[in-house]
C-alpha cells in the first residue's frame, strides 16, 4: 500500500485550517478525473456543530471554496436515519443556508429515485448494497466529526460513509454487525478524501449524548483507514481496538501504521477522550 499521508492542522474555527490540511494532502490530485463531488456530512437529529455531534458548516464551506477552483459539480449530502430527518437537520445546523449562499445544493439521499445495486466481493456482512445512482457515479468526500460512539467505539470518516445508504430505518444493518457493514460499504465506496472536523469533538456518550470537547483541529487524508487511525490516536484511542478500522486494515483498505503525519506533531495534540459506555 505504501505510506499514507495524513494532515493534522491546529487552528481556530475558520476556513484557513481546512485549506492548510487540504493543500498538504494534495486534494487536487485525489479528485482529478471526477466531474461530480458529494460532500457527505454527519447529522444526528437536530443537533448543531457546537455540540460536537454534527459537521460544522464552516468546514464544509472551506471544502466548497477549494473545490470551486476545479471543474467539478458539488453537492452536500446526507440521508434520513431512524432518529434523523436530514431535511430538517440541513436547516437547523445552518448547512442549508451556507450551501444556498455558495450556490450548492443539499441532497437528502433518501429522496433520490434512481438506485443501483453494487456487489460486494467477499463482504463481511453484505453481498450487495443499494444506493442512489448519484452516489455510485460520484467521488465522495467524507466530512466527518471527531467523536466517540457507543456501538462502534468512534464515529469518524469510515462510519460517516454508512449514511450513504438511503434507507431510513438503518437498524437492520446493526443486526448484521454494524462494524462489518461499515467495512463492506468502505470496500465498494471509498472516499477520495476524508476530512474530520475536530474544531469541537465529542467524548463520552457519542454519537449524540456526549460532551463537547474543544480541540481546534482538522485531520485530513486520502486514505480513510489512515485518517481514522490518526484521529483515534488524537483521542488517545488505539485504532487496533476499533473493530471496523482493524478489519479494514486487514482487508488492505488502508494503513494503520505506515502513516506520514504532516502539520502538527501527534504528541502535541493528543487529548484522551472519555470513551462511550
Amino acid at each position: 500500500m505504501g505510506i499514507s499521508k495524513v494532515a493534522i492542522i491546529r487552528g481556530k474555527r475558520g476556513h484557513e485550517p481546512v485549506f492548510q490540511a487540504l493543500d498538504l494532502i494534495d486534494y487536487k490530485n485525489a479528485i482529478s478525473g471526477w466531474r461530480r463531488i458529494l460532500v457527505k456530512v454527519n447529522f444526528i437529529a437536530v443537533k448543531t456543530w457546537d455540540t460536537g455531534a454534527t459537521t460544522d458548516p464552516v468546514v464544509v464551506e472551506a471544502i466548497i471554496e477549494r473545490l470551486r477552483e476545479l471543474p467539478v459539480e458539488v453537492y452536500v449530502v446526507e440521508s434520513d436515519a431512524t432518529t434523523t430527518n436530514a431535511d430538517k437537520a440541513f436547516e437547523v445546523t445552518g448547512m442549508k443556508e451556507m450551501c444556498a449562499r455558495n450556490g450548492v445544493e443539499c441532497l437528502n439521499l433518501r429522496h433520490e429515485k434512481e438506485k443501483v445495486k453494487i456487489d460486494i466481493h467477499n463482504g463481511e456482512a453484505l453481498k450487495k448494497i443499494t444506493v442512489p445512482r448519484i452516489v455510485a457515479e460520484s467521488a465522495i468526500i467524507s466530512a466527518a466529526k471527531l467523536k466517540t460512539h457507543r456501538t462502534t467505539g468512534v464515529t469518524l470518516g469510515m462510519k460517516n460513509m454508512f449514511g450513504l445508504l438511503s434507507d431510513k430505518f438503518k437498524a437492520k444493518y446493526h443486526f448484521k454487525g454494524i462494524n462489518k457493514v461499515i467495512v463492506d460499504i468502505n470496500t465498494v465506496l471509498r472516499p477520495v478524501l476524508t476530512v474530520i472536523d475536530g474544531f469541537i469533538g465529542m467524548e463520552g456518550r457519542g454519537p449524540a449524548a456526549g460532551k463537547p470537547v474543544q480541540m481546534d483541529l482538522i485531520i485530513a487524508g486520502t486514505d480513510q483507514v489512515a485518517t481514522d487511525s490518526t484521529a483515534c490516536r488524537v483521542m488517545g484511542i488505539d485504532p487496533y481496538q476499533i473493530e471496523h478500522i482493524h478489519k479494514a486494515y486487514r482487508k488492505e483498505l488502508g494503513n494503520i501504521n505506515d502513516i506520514k503525519l504532516v502539520g502538527e506533531r501527534l504528541e502535541n495534540v493528543v487529548q484522551v477522550f472519555e470513551r462511550a459506555r
